[in-house]
């Protein structure tokens, strides 16, 4: 990631505390069991990645004190509600500090974010290479492990894979433009891979989104533990999952696996928020705003309902939201029913 994550603005001149922390050497290092390093590792995964925490915490901190209704930074205020919400006393610890305090914690729980991404990031460059093609077949020509320069575009199969939904794969001129980067993909030009069998189909582009195979990999990798990857999912004493009791799947997850696996897919060989090749920060947030979107809650809940279901099968998480489902359902019939 780029630098400037974990280092807030210095030009904001609507701060009411002290500005000396941003004038501040490096503190010491922080160590990686730090409870909020901890902490950050798994709110990274889980709500938000891809964010300046100092940024978040000192802009949600002013507006309580001055009840503004403007947004925090460029974050929702919902960020900054759920993570003072998930960590115990953290909310009481910001508002007697200082200024330099709210940006140490921030700093901590991106340093958390970080290095989580970064460990991701690491494991499923080679993970992912085992996901292409079904069990037993060859890929054609070989991936390299270690250097992704032949990845993304320059080979068949990952190419097809990130393909922006629409396009022809197989048409030479799409093909041959987009390995040439004379075709610009932004973040919000959606791939192929999002989609269940690779299939797109514009008439029903719901259809299929967010549930395809290498998603569903790549989330067992992270969050259940590489070991996990059978038909029948199990979550492991060593699998995040576990370790943090998380018994459904979160939009905020779902996005940060659909961001991992396509960078891992890319040829680019370090992750960064501000990219413009890969633009990863568009695409991350583009997903979201779906998941978020008042206007798509009933194809989002199901959404949810088939991948909590899927990747904890025995959870009560995984019950309760298949009874809404069918609840809602019911409802839907009666009042077609009605209104015939």
């Amino acid at each position: 990631m780029s630098g400037d994550e974990n280092n807030p603005h210095s030009g904001d001149s609507s701060r009411k505390r002290s500005g000396s922390a941003l004038h501040m050497g490096p503190r010491k290092k922080a160590a990686s069991s730090n409870p909020l390093v901890l902490h950050g590792r798994h709110f990274g995964r889980m709500v938000f990645a891809l964010c300046n925490y100092p940024s978040l915490l000192t802009g949600g901190i002013l507006r309580l004190e001055e009840l503004q209704d403007s947004s925090i930074e460029d974050y929702p205020a919902e960020v900054f509600v759920e993570l003072v919400d998930s960590y115990p006393s953290l909310l009481e610890r910001l508002t007697i500090g200082e200024e330099e305090d709210v940006i140490h914690v921030g700093e901590l729980i991106g340093k958390g974010a970080s290095s989580a991404r970064g460990d991701d990031t690491k494991t499923l460059k080679s993970a992912v290479l085992e996901w292409l093609m079904p069990r037993g077949q060859p890929l054609i020509p070989p991936l390299s492990r270690n250097v992704k320069s032949d990845h993304g575009f320059n080979h068949e199969v990952t190419g097809a894979l990130l393909c922006p939904a629409g396009l022809d794969w197989s048409n030479a001129e799409t093909k041959a433009s987009l390995k040439s980067g004379e075709t610009a993909v932004r973040g919000d030009q959606w791939p192929m891979f999002l989609y269940a069998r690779y299939v797109y189909d514009p008439e029903t582009p719901w259809q299929g989104l967010l549930r395809s195979d290498i998603l569903i990999y790549g989330f067992k990798h992270v969050f259940t533990s590489p070991s996990s990857m059978e038909k029948e999912p199990k979550a492991t004493r060593s699998g995040n999952a576990y370790l943090h009791g998380m018994k459904s799947v979160t939009k905020g997850s779902l996005a940060y696996i659909a961001t991992q696996v396509r960078f891992s897919l890319s040829s680019s060989s370090v992750f960064s928020r501000t990219d413009t090749v890969t633009d990863s920060e568009n695409f991350y947030h583009s997903i979201l705003d779906l998941l978020e979107d008042p206007d798509e809650n009933e194809e989002v809940a199901d959404l949810m309902t088939w991948w909590t279901r899927r990747i904890f099968p025995n959870s009560s998480s995984s019950h309760a939201l298949s009874k809404i489902r069918e609840k809602r359902a019911a409802l839907r019939a009666l009042a077609n029913a009605s209104a015939n």
